[in-house]
């Protein structure tokens, strides 16, 4: 687990909510307290896409929402001339991603034994931080898939110009 002050908040904030930066991410869940508490659960309802009239069988492919489909109703709820309470966002990196990462690492776990690796996006009002995280499906001794997820979240900021601080 590694932990990141993003030092430039505008910019972060306007590449999370005004671009494709972070469109390899699902939304597992937010919370984005500003008049309101709002929150989300980015869990898939299946039933939501079928036994309509105009059902084509077609379900969305993963357990969450893609942060691209969900990114502009955060940005409704965030927007505006008052800067947030805090808010929290819990985003997992697409399986596709995980299992390349693990396989260019040359883990020894697989994909199936990865829940996710998730990135918690947290600002409190003040200071916004990034948190990396391996959700496992059973207990793992190999920590090779969490320094490999640290490795790449980092690299993943640093690439998209995205000034932070390890802390």
């Amino acid at each position: 687990m590694k932990a990141f002050r993003l030092t430039d908040v505008k910019k972060f904030m306007g590449r999370l909510l005004g671009t494709d930066t972070f469109s390899p991410f699902l939304l597992a869940e937010a919370t984005i307290t500003t008049y309101n508490t709002f929150v989300i659960d980015g869990h898939v309802v299946k039933e939501f896409f079928s036994g309509d009239i105009n059902d084509e069988g077609i379900l969305p492919p993963y357990e969450f929402s893609e942060w691209v489909n969900m990114r502009s109703l955060c940005f409704d709820l965030i927007k505006g001339k008052r800067t947030p309470v805090n808010f929290k966002l819990v985003l997992h990196l697409k399986p596709e991603l995980t299992g390349q990462i693990l396989e260019e690492g040359n883990a020894q776990v697989t994909l199936s034994d990865i829940k996710a690796f998730v990135l918690n996006i947290k600002y409190d009002g003040s200071v916004l931080t990034c948190t990396t995280a391996t959700a496992f499906y059973a207990f793992l001794p190999d920590k090779t898939p969490d320094r490999l997820w640290d490795e790449y979240a980092s690299r993943f900021l640093a690439e998209k110009e995205l000034d932070f601080e390890e802390i």
